[in-house]
């Protein structure tokens, strides 16, 4: 999806025009079926009449160029991608990131400033950082820019139309040195630079064609978190963590730097709805601080995700994979980060019926989690509830920090990466299933991928299997909406979910211990491959 694409030729007659934010604003309403916010189109305005005039400066009349376009697999849009070719007729595209900002301060993290923005300071992407991680992801997921035999060779650089660098300038400290020699990062006073670095990879111009290879051009499925994880665990990470992402993981990072030795502990708090990339960053975080020699532990409130993280792993480093009731007996501070992912999944206390009556403290499972850990990391979904025994929320989280006088971050995470990154389609869901009112109460379908409301079980199912012999992968799910049958022997699969005539097991049970031939056990039961049983789980 993009807002804009063209010639550079029209582009700048629009601008000229003043016509530019108002094909934006046609385009986004006609696509997402509301209006843009007043400063996007202020944003919008602005920004690209200064790269407009950059382009006509240095005579870039013949390019292709796209605005707003949507980053294949994610929620995310860069400002713009100007494509053509070079002096030796190679196709090129260069990614600039625009940005109104005015000044900076320092942040802790690698790749992060503070300025002022959404109407607050706030801790942010370098702006080469942001668009390096555009570049990178681009490259990874779209055929145009790495297929054999010629790909089309991307660049990538940051111009801050408003912004003066000033001496001893944030943006330019040494911590940016090599972000900024791959991905340069222009000011207002840098036009020259600037024109220069276009046309080294512009001049030769022909960019419409140029860009009918990149709108022609494929997108690899997005990769499968189990997939990743044993890959990532083993030191060769395959995910670009985008934006916000990275900026929640540059905290943790920066806080496990400074809270081993710090007097007072650390709660970081990182929300995000379904999709957001909670479990992606979570995992990265374990993989790099375990190989920095950090004491690190993941901990869930899930035996099936756990179990599942455990085996994928294997041998190597399982051991660091835990579940919140894992600390009732831990030192104080005896881990330096404990990831808790899936924190809504957060108990009263840690105790249940199997434990030994001198275990029972009462103490609150949170507290236990906090005690443990010099830096404790809770990923949280607000709107998501489980069982009913679980009181996890960023209310309760924060009471214990201030108990226990830790420092506390909050990170939002808002990049949708499932849905084909689509916004609009998470956004109707919530409306219409009554989660939060939004603007999208139509759905106009408008999307690439497929979305469907079968009239039964069967016809799902069949659709589904269909899929499967395509290629796809494929499977049925159900909520904790039945209550588990109790009626056959345990070591058979019961017919838990009863549909009319429709009949299948939700899962396998944990205590059964002659499952047939092929058939996962409970822990395994979504991960698994299983042709030999239908299913639910």
């Amino acid at each position: 999806m993009r807002l804009y694409i063209g010639s550079t030729r029209q582009f700048i007659e629009d601008t000229v025009h003043n016509q530019i934010a108002d094909r934006l604003k046609a385009a986004f309403f006609n696509y997402y079926r509301y209006t843009p916010s007043l400063s996007e189109i202020k944003s919008w305005r602005q920004s690209l009449a200064s790269i407009s005039q950059v382009f006509q400066l240095n005579n870039l009349l013949d390019h292709g160029i796209i605005l707003e376009y949507q980053i294949p697999f994610t929620s995310k849009r860069l400002d713009c991608l100007i494509a053509g070719r070079d002096a030796r007729r190679k196709d090129n595209a260069v990614i600039i990131e625009l940005k109104q900002w005015e000044k900076c301060s320092p942040a802790d993290g690698e790749n992060e400033v503070i300025t002022y923005t959404g109407g607050a300071n706030r801790e942010v992407l370098h702006p080469s950082a942001q668009v390096g991680q555009y570049a990178t992801y681009l490259q990874d997921v779209h055929t145009a820019f790495y297929e054999p035999p010629k790909p089309v060779m991307l660049s990538a650089c940051a111009y801050l139309h408003n912004y003066r660098f000033v001496s001893d300038e944030v943006l330019l400290t040494e911590k940016f040195a090599q972000t900024l020699e791959r991905y340069p990062l222009f000011s207002m006073d840098d036009v020259d630079p600037l024109s220069d670095f276009l046309k080294m990879r512009l001049e030769g111009g022909a960019g419409l064609e140029v860009l009918g290879r990149i709108e022609d051009g494929k997108y690899r499925p997005s990769k499968k978190l189990m997939d990743h994880v044993g890959n990532v665990i083993k030191g060769n990470p395959e995910y670009i963590l985008l934006d916000e992402q990275l900026v929640a993981y540059d905290r943790v990072m920066a806080s496990a730097r400074k809270g081993v030795g710090d007097r007072r502990k650390t709660v970081i708090i990182i929300k995000g709805g379904p999709g957001t990339g909670k479990s992606v960053i979570a995992i990265n975080l374990m993989a790099d601080l375990l190989l920095a020699g950090y004491n690190a532990h993941y901990a869930t409130g899930s035996k099936a995700f756990t179990e599942t993280l455990r085996k994928i792993i294997g041998n190597r480093g399982a051991v660091q994979f835990k579940y919140f009731n894992s600390y009732m007996d831990a030192n104080p501070d005896a881990v330096d980060v404990l990831i808790c992912d899936e924190a809504h999944r957060i108990r009263e206390t840690s105790h249940n019926r199997f434990t030994a009556k001198a275990k029972r403290t009462g103490a609150p499972q949170i507290q236990e989690l906090i005690s443990a850990s010099r830096v404790s990391v809770f990923f949280i979904d607000q709107d998501q509830i489980v069982r009913p025994a679980e009181i996890g929320s960023v209310r309760h989280i924060k009471e214990f920090a201030a108990k226990n006088d830790c420092l506390l971050f909050e990170h939002e995470l808002e990049t949708q990466f499932r849905c084909s990154g689509s916004e609009a389609f998470v956004s109707w869901i919530n409306n219409t299933l009554g989660i939060a009112r939004t603007a999208h109460v139509l759905w106009t379908g408008e999307e690439n991928f497929e979305f469907k409301i079968f009239d039964s079980p069967e016809s799902l199912e069949e659709a589904s299997r269909l899929k499967a012999r395509e290629g796809f992968s494929a499977r049925m799910t159900a909520g904790f909406c039945w209550e588990w049958s109790k009626h056959n022997p345990k070591d058979a699969l019961n017919d838990d979910v009863v549909i009319g005539e429709y009949k299948r097991p939700w899962n396998a049970r944990h205590e059964a211990t002659n499952l047939p031939k092929g058939v996962p056990k409970a822990q395994f039961w979504a991960y698994e491959f299983n042709n030999e049983v239908q299913h639910l789980g």
